[in-house]
């Protein structure tokens, strides 16, 4: 069952005619979905944002897909955007286990159907995303081909600091200090109390005001660092993704050559035993390379729905599944 959900579509700058709706998952958390849509549309884009983000966020980036004749389904997972929150503090980014997002692909997918949107089906994932998303793919996720930007496969950090991550990820959860904030993080909005300069998410000041002027507007949608818990269960998760091999659908990822969040030496061990598997690195980029300038956005979206189109044409395990 879905029901009409806010969608602040000034903010988003998308196509004209995205609706939003409340989906319910199989454990009874509400989240929103929002659907951009386009006229005569050749398949549909499921959009797996990041750790922090909203359906909002994508619409320039839906604009630029719908324009090229694909739908576009975006979801706010669980504690964050305006999904129910997972503890008292909601700027707590937080969860109990990683793979409790699948509860929330899963309620995608039945929006996805109620809404007949048209197939095939196509995967974009950005950063967190990108992590829920090789997961889902694991658990055969129907879609042709998957493109990811800055994913989240590792999370960059010094060496000397891995030890102590764990041990606190660990500690915390047996002594009931599991959602306090990660170490050097608390409740404020990365986009609304870091300056522009020397940011780590994009070299573009338009992109950032972007972001900066959604979450100011609708305070409700701005998230604080991550819970000792999500962090934990962020590298068990990781870890667990990387001892299991690539699966068998065409994978196209894109990172900023300055990215400084998730570990780029993991994206590059996956990418080289994935089979169709290809990564490209944007020259000057940081970590969200969609939010980069207009040129460079829709330079890897051309790219990537060219490599979309081309593994639909071509006779794949995956066009056979």
């Amino acid at each position: 069952m879905m029901s009409d959900a806010p969608f602040y579509a000034e903010l988003a700058e998308g196509p004209k005619g995205t609706r939003a709706f409340w989906v319910t998952t199989s454990d009874g958390l509400r989240l929103r979905v929002a659907h951009y849509p386009s006229a005569d549309a050749k398949g549909t884009v499921l959009l797996f944002p990041g750790r922090t983000e909203y359906v909002e966020k994508y619409g320039r980036v839906a604009g630029d897909l719908t324009d090229r004749g694909y739908c576009v389904l975006t979801i706010d997972w669980r504690g964050q955007g305006l999904a129910d929150r997972m503890h008292t503090d909601p700027r707590t980014g937080h969860v109990m286990q990683f793979q409790d997002y699948q509860q929330d692909v899963d309620a995608m997918m039945h929006a996805a159907a109620a809404l007949e949107l048209p197939k095939p089906y196509y995967l974009l994932g950005h950063s967190m995303g990108s992590c829920i998303a090789l997961r889902a793919l694991m658990r055969d996720l129907p879609v042709v081909a998957a493109g990811f930007t800055g994913p989240m496969w590792g999370i960059r950090m010094a060496v000397p600091l891995r030890p102590a991550a764990w041990a606190l990820g660990w500690g915390s959860s047996r002594v009931g200090m599991g959602h306090v904030y990660a170490p050097t993080t608390g409740p404020l909005s990365y986009v609304t109390s870091a300056p522009f300069e020397g940011n780590l998410l994009t070299t573009d000041r338009d992109g950032w005001d972007y972001m900066h002027r959604q979450v100011s507007e609708v305070p409700e949608l701005q998230l604080g660092g991550p819970s000792l818990q999500w962090l934990h269960q962020a590298l068990i998760e990781c870890l667990a993704l990387a001892r299991m091999p690539s699966p068998q659908v065409p994978a196209i990822v894109f990172v900023g050559s300055n990215e400084r969040i998730v570990d780029v030496p993991r994206i590059v061990q996956r990418m080289s035993m994935w089979p169709g598997g290809r990564l490209e690195t944007v020259s000057g980029g940081e970590h969200e390379v969609l939010m980069e300038s207009a040129p460079v956005r829709r330079r890897i979206l051309t790219e990537m729905l060219d490599f979309f189109e081309t593994a639909r044409a071509s006779d794949t395990p995956a066009l056979s599944a």
